[in-house]
């Protein structure tokens, strides 16, 4: 090989490395940011942004644990997060290219560390409660109107959910947060370890099985404002979001979002790096751009959750930080309990379970 040939080649090669360097890869929840925002990133950075979306985690688990997604940053809520940090999944933050890191607040980060002790591997994105989004007019009609729209008993007591099956139920297809919101309604610990407790949730879901018309991560948000269906549990802000988009529409469906009195799941959504992330680089400067209070900011009144950035909080409209759906009151946050990941065995046995559930048999 002569010497021109040789400098052609690193020239090439060089060139190459740059492009790749230029691109970023994010693999994120769906209906979960301001597009606007992706438009921003790039024109600020000059970096190319490839953004992918899921809807469950489980589907998100088996590309990390798998290895080489190909993904720069991934979005796990905090439980899934936690077995994926323990089976080294993720890098280490470096924080001397987060100069927004001050910017996070303290009450969630203190919360989060319970998935990723000291917050090494991840910053909060989201977070938000999981409850019950109801069109109060048929439930009304269905229930009369007494009907326990903020309680889990309009959801697992089988003689209501018998009468709400005329008009539709959605369920979340995630057995983390079905199992444990199955438990707390007869009594149990929500975040128990314990295989025959976990085992209790079955015969209460399988007894309201029959009148679920479908479970899905995504879809009841549309359902739920078109009235195709009366009754979701499903996340916080995708329930507000049907809410708006049926008040947007004038179509007379009127959306309400509750956290059972009982108690409610609190999860949250933790951006992080694969360890083998092509542009790791490249991630930071992602997550730094998403840390920006601004940024953040229109993020939550795009998406209508509440997010761990404290500075984010004077950009918020009126309608997100003043609505206590979305940023519960103390007494509400009192009441909410927190999901930590299955071991490997219990894991087994929830899915099972789901399974089990999700085919009626």
């Amino acid at each position: 090989m002569t010497l021109k040939t040789m400098t052609l080649t690193a020239i090439v090669a060089l060139s190459s490395a740059a492009a790749v360097a230029e691109e970023v890869r994010v693999y994120n929840w769906s209906d979960y940011i301001d597009e606007d925002l992706l438009e921003k990133f790039e024109t600020e950075t000059g970096i190319d942004l490839i953004y992918d979306v899921f809807d469950s985690n489980e589907l998100l688990e088996t590309k990390m644990l798998a290895g080489g997604s190909g993904y720069d940053v991934v979005v796990p809520t905090g439980s899934f997060l936690a077995r994926q940090i323990q089976a080294g999944a993720f890098q280490k933050l470096d924080t001397s290219k987060l100069s927004n890191a001050g910017n996070m607040w303290d009450v969630i980060e203190d919360r989060t560390a319970r998935y990723d002790p000291d917050n090494l591997y991840s910053v909060n994105y989201m977070w938000g409660t999981t409850g019950i989004g109801a069109n109060t007019a048929k439930v009304e009609e269905a229930l009369g109107a007494d009907a326990p729209i903020d309680s889990l008993e309009l959801v697992f007591n089988p003689d209501n959910m018998e009468k709400l099956a005329n008009c539709g139920v959605y369920f979340l297809d995630a057995p983390d947060e079905m199992i444990p919101a199955a438990l707390k309604y007869i009594g149990e610990d929500p975040n128990s370890m314990d295989p025959d407790v976990v085992a209790k949730a079955e015969p209460v879901l399988m007894a309201i099985r029959p009148y679920v018309k479908k479970f899905h991560s995504s879809e009841y948000i549309n359902a739920l404002a078109n009235g195709d269906i009366c009754v979701a549990f499903g996340w916080s802000g995708d329930i507000l979001q049907a809410r708006d988009r049926a008040d947007e529409a004038d179509n007379g469906v009127e959306i309400v979002f509750n956290a059972p009195k009982e108690g409610a799941l609190m999860w949250f959504d933790q951006m992080a790096i694969p360890v083998d992330a092509p542009n790791p680089d490249g991630a930071h400067k992602f997550l730094n751009f998403i840390m920006e209070a601004e940024n953040m900011a229109a993020a939550s009144n795009y998406v209508y959750y509440a997010n761990g950035n404290k500075a984010s909080q004077e950009f918020l409209e009126e309608d997100v930080i003043g609505d206590p759906a979305i940023y519960p009151s103390e007494e509400t946050l009192k009441n909410l309990y927190i999901k930590e990941a299955y071991p490997p065995k219990v894991q087994r046995k929830a899915t099972r379970m789901w399974t089990k559930i999700k085919s009626g048999t």
